[in-house]
């Protein structure tokens, strides 16, 4: 069994609630009812309830089992409003809540804030950086974290690495220039990340073109200053570096170029590149020449499960995302 064979066996095992914002997409509203029939989620489509219908009966899909949140619905609003006002971490005035509780995004993060839903998802209309925004807003970011990030898994067809085939990688869609704080960050919620999807523990590599001092200068720096500043938040989990590729990955590397212990030198399971540049060029060689399948990249580092897809997914990418996004979800339940 493959790892999206296995999580969907997890999500069908313990379902959670998923809130949809852009109930009048075609592919959106198609893999809404695919989740639905096949049990991965219970879902709830938030926005015009009339305009989804009519998505529906285009795309030749059924409704049947989802819930539809009208926001034409004028008693309906007034009581999430009502209810949200008075969380703690609620940052506007009674006119500010009751503005927002009418748009579509904003009234989905509302519901997952109340408790009322597990996780929010969307993005294939919405640009990434609304449903960023929204999420900090009105979720916020988890404890100890300074950033929103991105993480994905890699299965990498002839890889044999310390875990078969698969390798987490972050952040290669989020943070360009991450400080040492935020690189932490980044480090730990993919650590989480990891775990939560694939069961295994974490053994986090922080990336650089420089191995444990055979470099200097800044950018060796703030890769050292990030892995001591994860460690100091979280001593739980192996994070370490700074290290090159080869020298995260490969043993007998590790073994000539890192002179002291380490839990994570040739072991890695989980590598974090220094900034977006390389992210975005390291996940597209490896797609390319390792013909490597890559699920996600997932948005991480909200104290709740918010979920972004990109604007040209299939309805196959967009259940898989929600599928490891429920995953995601259980986790935070067990915590």
């Amino acid at each position: 069994m493959n790892l999206m064979d296995a999580m969907r066996e997890r999500a069908k095992a313990d379902v959670q609630r998923v809130a949809f914002f852009e109930g009048e997409n075609p592919t959106m509203i198609k893999a809404v009812a695919e989740l639905t029939a096949e049990g991965l989620a219970t879902c709830t489509v938030v926005g015009d309830a009339e305009a989804i219908r009519k998505n529906a009966d285009e795309q030749g899909v059924s409704l049947a089992g989802v819930e539809l949140v009208d926001l034409a619905d004028e008693e309906a609003n007034e009581a999430i409003a009502q209810r949200f006002e008075v969380l703690p971490n609620c940052r506007w005035k009674a006119k500010g809540v009751r503005r927002r509780v009418t748009r579509p995004m904003e009234r989905a993060l509302m519901m997952q804030a109340l408790g009322d839903v597990d996780i929010t998802f969307g993005g294939i209309d919405c640009p990434t950086g609304d449903v960023i925004l929204g999420g900090q807003e009105i979720i916020g970011l988890a404890d100890g974290i300074d950033t929103v990030s991105s993480m994905g898994i890699f299965d990498i067809p002839g890889y044999q690495g310390s875990d078969g085939q698969l390798l987490g990688f972050g952040d290669s869609a989020v943070c360009q220039n991450p400080t040492p704080e935020q690189e932490a960050s980044i480090a730990i919620s993919a650590c989480d990340t990891w775990s939560a999807l694939t069961g295994r523990e974490a053994r986090c590599a922080l990336l650089s073109f420089s191995t444990d001092g055979s470099g200097a200068g800044e950018m060796v720096q703030k890769v050292r200053d990030a892995r001591d500043i994860a460690r100091e938040r979280r001593p739980d989990l192996k994070i370490d570096g700074e290290f090159q590729l080869d020298a995260a990955l490969r043993p007998e590397v590790a073994a000539h170029k890192v002179h002291r212990e380490s839990d994570v030198a040739g072991r890695a399971n989980v590598i974090i590149w220094p900034d977006l540049n390389v992210g975005n060029v390291g996940v597209k060689l490896v797609q390319m020449f390792g013909h490597a399948d890559a699920y996600g990249p997932m948005l991480q580092g909200f104290k709740k499960i918010v979920c972004d897809c990109s604007r040209s997914a299939p309805v196959s990418e967009i259940v898989g995302n929600v599928v490891m996004s429920c995953v995601r979800a259980q986790c935070l339940e067990e915590e």
